[in-house]
């Protein structure tokens, strides 16, 4: 190939060095079934640059964006106004272009941007140290779930039935490659569920969403204490960060390792990504923690500076001995959620949150009004409806009307036929009172 230097002397070496016969046997493991026999059907063997752009633009077109619809999407990606200030800021060249900061001393505008967005992640959560981002949120509850199983010695999680399909589907992959074992509660659409019963001598975690995927607000101070009481760590899942400008934060609460999903400070939807992955922990267990952490020091001079420290990643000194193989942080990301916080400060995000409950609260009285049932006794923007009939249907019959509904609790969780009539509705500040009207009638 033409991109790659590497000639075949050099590729021989190469091959030679690691034991291997040819470039195919470093594919063995994959199976003949998935090997390409030939050009894949339907796929043009050449065209333009204009052919090709007007084809993926066609493609791209098919997707209905919340922008061109009446939306009331949620189910762990949030539709919030991002200020102009957020994408000019981050499309500057020294943020745009910059990687992973190895070189402190050329370093220093990213290093303390990182350092501040650990700074409000702590302030945030309760939590007294946090990383320098993850992916997502989900991947960064796979790694809360191992960091608990190396601090308790343990190999056994306990899912709640509230924490996201998704979440729970990514907990059980981690567990499956591993020693670990994800213990899967039913799920938990009434609120109902009692975990204290199935902490033993082996369990390393419970984790619990805070809202729970359904909506529901739970305070988790006795689920915390009951978790210490036998040796094992309380994990809360966060999908909606803007909820914790109103709620008590999972620190306050008892928790040990807080993991949420950063996407609704300052980063789109964007049609699942990329997101910004927030990991917080008790100071006790920060050598523990995954990924990578910005500390403050002070150079020759005796100047405040930064400095990437307790990087204990694979591609760092640690090699087999890190936390974790996560490759690299969501540092854009975490820019566009920094600055955005930044602009909102505390008394911003506390009437941001203000906002978007009273939003969700005027959509569930609309619709209890037009004679829905809310199963919810309480909520922060987004909650329940148990429509009679299966909603899967219904959602897609109102996106043919450029309506968005909500999420059908039977996509999140497919295996649970109790969730098939139950409907998943967000609100946030963007709601207009026309779309609650829009959403009442048609459901109505």
């Amino acid at each position: 190939m033409r991109y790659l230097p590497h000639s075949d002397t050099d590729r021989a070496s190469m091959l030679a060095t690691i034991g291997a016969a040819e470039v195919d046997s470093l594919f063995a493991d994959v199976p003949d079934s998935a090997h390409l026999k030939g050009p894949i059907e339907g796929l043009p063997r050449v065209q333009s640059e204009i052919e090709v752009e007007r084809h993926m633009s066609a493609l791209a077109n098919r997707n209905t964006g919340t922008s061109a619809a009446v939306s009331f999407l949620g189910g762990g990606a949030y539709r919030h106004h991002v200020p102009a200030a957020v994408d000019h800021l981050i499309q500057r060249g020294e943020f745009l272009t910059s990687y992973t900061p190895y070189q402190p001393e050329i370093s220093q505008g990213t290093l303390q941007m990182l350092f501040e967005f650990q700074t409000m992640v702590t302030m945030l959560t309760g939590m007294e140290v946090a990383n320098a981002s993850m992916y997502d949120g989900s991947t960064a509850a796979a790694e809360a779930m191992s960091m608990a199983c190396r601090v308790t010695g343990r190999n056994k999680s306990i899912i709640s039935g509230g924490v996201h399909g998704h979440y729970r589907d990514i907990l059980a992959t981690q567990a499956k490659w591993t020693t670990q074992e994800a213990v899967l509660a039913p799920v938990d659409a009434q609120d109902t569920e009692d975990l204290t019963s199935l902490i033993d001598a082996n369990t390393a975690c419970v984790m619990v969403q805070n809202p729970s995927s359904f909506g529901h607000l739970r305070d988790l101070t006795k689920l915390a204490e009951a978790c210490h009481a036998k040796g094992a760590l309380l994990v809360v899942i966060v999908t909606e960060i803007v909820s914790l400008g109103l709620l008590a934060s999972p620190g306050s609460m008892g928790a040990d390792i807080v993991v949420a999903e950063g996407q609704s400070l300052g980063n789109p939807l964007g049609f699942g990504g990329p997101y910004v992955g927030l990991f917080a922990t008790r100071e006790k267990y920060m050598r523990q923690m995954p990924g990578r952490l910005c500390g403050e020091t002070v150079d020759a001079n005796g100047k405040r500076g930064f400095v990437l420290t307790l990087s204990t990643r694979e591609q760092h000194i640690r090699r087999e001995k890190a936390t974790s193989n996560i490759c690299t942080n969501a540092g854009l990301c975490a820019l566009a959620f920094t600055i955005h916080l930044s602009l909102l400060g505390e008394q911003g995000l506390k009437k941001l949150a203000l906002l978007n409950h009273a939003k969700a609260v005027q959509t569930a009285e609309k619709l209890e009004a037009a004679g829905l049932r809310v199963i919810n006794m309480g909520f922060f923007n987004e909650f329940t409806v148990d429509l009679g009939k299966p909603a899967a249907a219904l959602v897609d019959k109102l996106a043919e009307k450029k309506i968005l509904a909500g999420v059908p609790a039977s996509r999140l969780y497919p295996e649970a036929k109790e969730v098939e009539n139950l409907l998943i509705i967000a609100a946030t500040e963007l709601t207009t009172e026309a779309d609650i009207y829009q959403l009442a009638e048609v459901l109505k």
